[in-house]
């Protein structure tokens, strides 16, 4: 990304940006769907999945267990669609059932849309997507079904063409490791038909424009030149480690910040295994102890650090982990450590070391032999 920006419009591009949307592509297991490469974000994102293939006033059935989830209900209602929100604990995901039985007692199919997010952000809860598909087949129910994979897609299992999502949208800034200002979409043929005859107002985030320049390598605005470079830099190294060594290594750190939780006594706000995330933990804090705000202003001022705050409903009592993206075990569990003095600075009663060495545990034990481009050495 070190480099100028240049002329989007000299021969160099379109070759280059042809390459960017097949990595596109890649990025979210497809070969049937069509890319798209917005300048924006993954709100941006939200919001051209929603335009480009409803019409006001259509149904559409989501779930609300997080400030982003929030947000996306929020939007559609904003948008003027007509909303059926089902609210659901903050730590809990998006039910199966919950869609199947909503979706069979449809009988005339009003529901044009179910709207899922993949990682809740603010909770540490990842719903099954693909257990979300197959609650719309048994269902029998011809609605699209609209992923948000802002903070999943590249970091933890994504198969737009296997799991038959229509819509799926993610950002730069998460599991690509790159400064914000990309917001990825691929929709599916279905989704591309709809999108001739959707009525909701759209510009800048028309998929019309986009496909109207884009298979000729161009596109219908200025592009981000070095964001475009990271991103292809980005997919690079996701190609080159494998997607199921991806996910695999995000499960994997994910499982040592889990065990490091547990052994400092604390709770994760997510309470089932089965909606655990890969991408980020969510710790709750012991009722009536220290304000989660503080605790993270303490980390930022004294050692650096950089964790996440609890957002609105969980604001004060919890804070958040990050663990996706460019990241090892070496990283992680300088985290971890540094998870630990804060805590321990903030009166919170842990044992030092308690989290680090069952995470230090966890991975020595779990390590392959050697990194794969290196030797392994016999001692």
């Amino acid at each position: 990304m070190d480099r100028p920006s240049a002329n989007h419009r000299d021969p160099w591009f379109p070759p280059f940006f042809k390459e960017c949307l097949e990595d596109t592509k890649f990025l979210f297991q497809s070969k049937e769907g069509t890319p798209f490469i917005f300048p924006g974000t993954g709100t941006g994102g939200w919001e051209a999945a929603l335009t480009n293939t409803l019409s006001p006033g259509d149904k559409v059935l989501t779930f609300r267990y997080g400030q982003f989830s929030h947000l996306w209900c929020d939007m559609m209602e904003r948008l003027g669609l007509d909303v059926q929100c089902i609210e659901t604990r903050w730590g809990d995901g998006a039910c199966e059932e919950t869609i199947k039985k909503i979706l069979s007692e449809d009988k005339d199919q009003k529901i044009k849309a179910v709207c899922v997010v993949q990682n809740e952000t603010t909770t540490g809860v990842t719903s099954d997507i693909k257990k979300c598909r197959e609650a719309m087949d048994a269902a029998g129910h011809p609605a699209l079904l609209m992923v948000d994979g802002v903070s999943s897609i590249g970091a933890m299992e994504f198969r737009f063409d296997d799991w038959k999502v229509d819509l799926a949208v993610t950002g730069s800034q998460k599991a690509m490791s790159i400064p914000t200002g990309l917001g990825l979409v691929c929709a599916s043929p279905k989704a591309m038909e709809l999108s001739k005859s959707a009525k909701l107002n759209r510009v800048y985030y028309d998929f019309k424009d986009q496909t109207a320049t884009n298979p000729s390598g161009n596109t219908p605005y200025t592009p981000s030149i070095p964001l475009l470079y990271g991103l292809r830099e980005s997919i690079g190294l996701l190609r080159s480690e494998g997607m199921e060594n991806v996910w695999a290594r995000h499960n994997r750190l994910a499982t040592g910040v889990r065990k490091a939780v547990a052994a400092w006594g604390l709770e994760l706000l997510c309470d089932n295994p089965r909606w655990a995330s890969d991408s980020l933990t969510v710790i709750k804090m012991p009722e009536g102890s220290v304000d989660t705000g503080k605790i993270v202003a303490l980390a930022y001022n004294k050692y650096n650090m950089s964790i996440g705050v609890g957002l609105s409903k969980v604001a004060g009592k919890v804070f958040r982990i990050g663990h996706l993206g460019n990241m090892d075990d070496i990283m992680c569990l300088s985290s971890l450590a540094g998870v630990e003095m804060v805590l321990l600075d903030a009166g919170i009663k842990i044992t030092p070391g308690a989290g680090v060495g069952a995470a230090v545990k966890y991975f020595q034990e779990t390590a392959a032999p050697a990194i794969p481009t290196r030797a392994v050495v016999d001692i």
